[in-house]
């Protein structure tokens, strides 16, 4: 009784240990798992973030239209500059250390990534009114260039630049409709030629002749049309024209600006929380 008592208990046991087994190999398979996640994590993150790395070498080495200075961007520029630059650092600070401290890694790392969010959305225009304190921001630049003294300063940096002089010289053997179908700049067709609405003849790209001709009240009455002169110093430098075309360019650049920064920082938010969910989830499958 004793021997068969013996060898029922033996085989309890081995059995018991059979069951154990999978169950152990389970939970390593699973460890295993979660830290090639986390791995894997901390590699994504730190590739979304060379992009930031891409801007600021674009930003540092970028020409910006000449007549920016007026507006005092390039200060902008600059402070963007450093705040990327700090992004970037802080970033993948967290990411080689997040395993280390998980909660205050996050908590950091997510402070610049707000910043970053929300000059993003200011330089789109999200904000509306708010955003006239915004440098860089679209209400902000329309008010600059609508400035009187600005657009003294800055029409005469126009004129500077040779811009329609350049354009004259481009297009000295176009006839009319070729000239018509150009493709021009926004500061082109602002300043160096008056409205199509006008209805001018076209003599040269900054030469043209009024018509005599009865006017016509089914088109909209234009005040840039009576802006316009053919001095090569006055042009339509005068025209509202003029303002929206300096405005749209210096204004697509910094919306440009403004995308790609709501886009990485989203990017990263996400990238740095799956981070942290990933190193959380690690931590306990230990």
């Amino acid at each position: 009784m004793a021997e068969n008592t013996e060898s029922v208990e033996t085989v309890t046991v081995t059995v018991t240990e059979e069951k154990n087994q999978p169950e152990e190999g389970s939970m390593t398979d699973k460890a295993t798992q979660v830290k090639f996640l986390t791995r894997l994590s901390t590699i994504i993150t730190f590739i979304l973030s060379l992009p930031i790395l891409g801007s600021i070498i674009w930003l540092l080495y970028m020409r910006g239209y000449d007549c920016e200075v007026i507006l005092r961007l390039t200060k902008l520029q600059i402070g963007i500059v450093i705040g990327l630059i700090c992004t970037f650092v802080v970033s993948n600070f967290v990411v080689f250390f997040q395993s280390r401290f998980p909660m205050p890694g996050l908590i950091v790392v997510m402070v610049p990534l707000i910043v970053m969010f929300t000059m993003g959305l200011a330089l789109i225009g999200v904000y509306n009114m708010e955003s006239r304190t915004i440098l860089g921001s679209p209400m902000w630049l329309k008010l600059k260039v609508h400035n009187y003294n600005n657009w003294n300063n800055i029409k005469s940096c126009i004129y500077d630049t040779g811009i329609c002089n350049d354009l004259v010289s481009r297009s000295l053997m176009l006839k009319p409709y070729d000239f018509s179908i150009r493709r021009l700049s926004y500061i082109e067709a602002g300043c160096c030629k008056p409205p199509t609405i006008c209805q001018m003849q076209y003599v040269n790209a900054t030469f043209w002749e009024k018509e005599d001709a009865v006017v016509d009240g089914s088109y909209p009455y234009d005040s840039d049309c009576d802006s316009w002169n053919n001095d090569q110093t006055i042009l339509c430098y005068n025209c509202n024209a003029c303002k929206e075309g300096f405005l749209r360019t210096v204004e697509g650049k910094w919306w440009k600006l403004g995308i790609f920064l709501v886009v990485m920082a989203s990017v990263l938010i996400v990238s740095h929380l799956l981070l942290f969910l990933a190193t959380m989830w690690e931590h306990y499958a230990k």
